[in-house]
Formats: C-alpha cells, structure tokens, sequence
C-alpha cells in the first residue's frame, strides 16, 4: 500500500502511514495536490474518477489529484502524478494550497493540505484507466453551471478550488 506525507496543522512534516489508514474515519491530516490544467480555448481538464478509488469513485474532479508520497517535493510529486493519472508531462505553476476536510462515507473521509498547481497544455490527455475512466475539456462557465446544477457529481476539493478560480486565474501559455 502507498504511503502518504502526514502533517500537522502548520503543514509540518510529522511522519508516514498507508493511504487507506490517512483516510480512515477519522481521517489524519495529509498532504496532497490538485492540478489544474488549462487549454488555448481557456477551458479546464475534468477527470472523471475511476470506479476502484476508495474515495469519491466515479465523480468528476480537477485534472489530476493524488496524496503526496515521500520522497520528492511537491511540485515534484505534482508533475509526476499529471504524467502517471493523464500521460502529460506539463510545466506546472504553484497557485496556493489549503486546508479541508469531507466525510465521504461511514468508513473514509479527508484531511488533507492541498497544494493547488496550474499549468497549461494543448496536448491531448491519455487517462490511465486506474485513475480517470473519462475527461473532458470545459469553460470555466460550463463547469461553474454544472457546479451550480449538479454537485453532487463532483468531488469536495474540487468544489472548493472552484469557488477561488477565475478567468484571470488561467495560465494561457
């Protein structure tokens, strides 16, 4: 099993567990990453998660997301995530990070300090099928309506990013 980075609330490094345990009600707090990638249109790469994750299976997210492992920096980790979950190797830009928590089922929820990372291809992804089973270009509008619609199809961390982003929050190059 995966080990995860757990922190303290100062974002501290305070040691390592499984990523199933990290998620374990109640959830310890970790370190993660979401990653943001935009197109020349200036619409947003949606993953949608696969049905073998743990947590929040088969709802959309941001671009690429993952529990920070040891052994690398963030913006490491970030990158290497982007290439492992949809087969881009982008430059990736350091946006802000926060703290959250969502309860997702009986057993499992998050605790997680995110570290938001942008960045900016017109590559076209290629999901690995552990990861994202589908994905799909859309304007910061389309998802912001959607989002308003039906949020129940995507997942707490992405809501939250969202609530932040704006259009001239796009990397355009």
């Amino acid at each position: 099993m995966s080990q995860v980075v757990l922190v303290n609330s100062q974002d501290k490094v305070i040691g390592h567990t499984d990523l199933l345990t990290a998620h374990q009600n109640p959830p310890q707090l970790h370190r993660a990453i979401s990653v943001l990638i935009f197109n020349s249109k200036k619409e947003l790469l949606l993953q949608k998660r696969s049905q073998s994750k743990p947590l929040w299976p088969l709802f959309w997210a941001n671009s690429c997301c993952g529990n920070k492992r040891p052994g690398s920096t963030m913006l490491q980790f970030a990158q290497k995530r982007l290439k492992y979950e949809m087969g881009l190797d982008v430059k990736l830009k350091f946006w802000y990070k926060f703290n959250y928590q969502a309860q997702y089922n009986h057993q499992y929820s998050e605790h997680e300090i995110d570290y938001v990372y942008l960045g900016f291809t017109d590559k076209k992804p290629i999901p690995n099928p552990q990861e994202a089973i589908d994905n799909k270009y859309l304007s910061l509008s389309a998802i912001k309506n959607d989002l308003k619609n039906n949020p129940q199809k995507y997942t707490p961390w992405f809501k939250l990013i969202m609530k932040k982003l704006t259009s001239s929050d796009i990397l355009t190059s």
